[in-house]
């Protein structure tokens, strides 16, 4: 569908064509009683419209295109489908058109009014990154804080599906579903694939075995994630951990990941993957089964406390492997921590809730992110500097989701402030 054809379905759907004297193409006076449902799927533009043609109420379908040729050029004159179709909106009419059984169809002619165009036309092909950005201004703070609240949970639900795909793949365990989000997470975005490819090509059920030894479950990742294949590395640690994961190996018949490149340019030593590796595998030994330990905490300042736990002795006095150190705690930062919680444990309760139909456990993610404090990235300092206030996470999700979902794709005509700016054109007009 083009920008066009896109435009002219949204025109309808809001009414925010000239509504006065209209017309078929043959001279009967129109009235749009209702417009219709959109429909998103195959089929009609629109569902269940109510049009009188005439002095004719009609009740069924309308489709929707920008030059009634269309209509034959999309094989509608051949599909029973589209014999439902009261009225053909089009912005030009060239022929009359007909459905299957040979009847034709009655079209009526929408122009899309000048301004209209030519904010659709700033909106959809601005090269700023916000299109909007010289309007939010004037966006009702009211307008503007329900939509961010729509946003958030869409993002909630987007990443609810993520974790569903996990599940299917897992056999619906929640433990291994996971296992899998909190370690991706620990990637902090530099190697969230990497440590995502980690995961799952080592079973959870594979570390619960050796939950009781931390030594083990290190050796288990740092094997896995091929760090213990260098053999210049001149340090007892490294030298038990290759020994201990050598029989792991054989005994779970792992095979490490190769080529996989964990990347630390322009990371603080804190974030290393090594170090973030050391602190996972600390996580999970120290946690047993840390979803539903989750589960079972009711207060955020609770759950956020299972996250604090501080990476073997080793780790203490190294960054990586071989290179002492001065002996500093390596526990998760506090953003790194909000990041965990925004980025696994919302939305991993979000999606239990909504599969199990528990309406606490959607309540508590959104609890968690209104309690956590906003997050600092380029999107929300973009939104930040044109006035828009941010409280806490929960606003922040929502402006991500806005601009990667809506800026990003320029879907201004379904963004509730995109129709604003489109719809307050025809309110002045009128």
């Amino acid at each position: 569908m083009t920008h066009r054809e896109e435009l002219l379905h949204y025109i309808w759907k809001f009414r925010l064509f000239a509504n006065e004297n209209l017309q078929t193409t043959d001279g009967q006076p129109v009235e749009v009683i209702d417009p219709g449902i959109s429909n998103t799927d195959a089929g009609p533009d629109f569902f269940n419209a109510k049009i009188k043609i005439g002095d004719k109420m009609w009740a069924g379908n309308v489709e929707i295109h920008r030059v009634s040729d269309e209509w034959n050029r999309h094989g509608h004159h051949k599909d029973k489908a589209y014999n439902s179709v009261i009225l053909h909106v089009v912005e030009t009419a060239k022929a009359e058109i007909y459905n299957e059984k040979r009847q034709k169809v009655p079209q009526l002619i929408v122009a899309v009014p000048d301004k209209i165009q030519q904010n659709a036309d700033y909106l959809l092909f601005s090269d700023a990154s916000v299109p909007c950005r010289s309007h939010l201004k004037d966006i009702p703070k009211g307008l503007l804080r329900s939509w961010m609240n729509v946003l958030a949970v869409e993002r909630l639900e987007r990443k609810t599906q993520d974790i569903f795909a996990h599940l299917a793949r897992f056999n619906n365990s929640w433990d291994d579903a996971f296992y899998v989000l909190l370690a991706r997470n620990f990637g902090f975005g530099l190697n969230s694939d990497e440590f995502e490819r980690l995961a799952l090509s080592l079973p959870f059920s594979y570390i619960s075995k050796h939950a009781d030894n931390l030594f083990q479950v290190e050796a288990l990742l740092f094997g896995q994630a091929g760090m213990l294949e260098d053999d210049k590395t001149s340090d007892d640690y490294y030298f038990q951990l290759q020994k201990e994961y050598e029989f792991l190996k054989k005994k779970f018949m792992l095979k490490p990941l190769a080529n996989i490149l964990f990347k630390s340019l322009r990371t603080r030593p804190q974030g290393f993957p090594q170090v973030r590796i050391a602190e996972f595998a600390a996580l999970i030994q120290h946690s047993g089964r840390l979803f539903s330990a989750i589960l079972e905490k009711e207060d955020y300042k609770q759950i956020r406390l299972l996250f604090h736990v501080n990476a073997s002795e080793y780790w203490q006095t190294h960054y990586s492997f071989g290179k002492e150190s001065k002996k500093v705690s390596k526990y998760l930062g506090d953003t790194a921590l909000d990041t965990i919680l925004i980025n696994t444990v919302a939305p991993i309760l979000f999606a239990y809730g909504k599969k199990n139909s528990i309406e606490k456990y959607a309540d508590r993610a959104i609890h968690i992110l209104e309690s956590v404090k906003p997050e600092r990235n380029s999107i929300v300092l973009d939104f930040r500097a044109v006035g828009v206030e941010v409280q806490h996470a929960f606003d922040t999700q929502a402006l991500i989701q806005l601009k990667k979902e809506y800026c990003n794709k320029r879907k201004c005509l379904y963004c509730r402030v995109g129709h604003t700016i489109l719809a307050a054109t025809v309110s002045n007009r009128r």
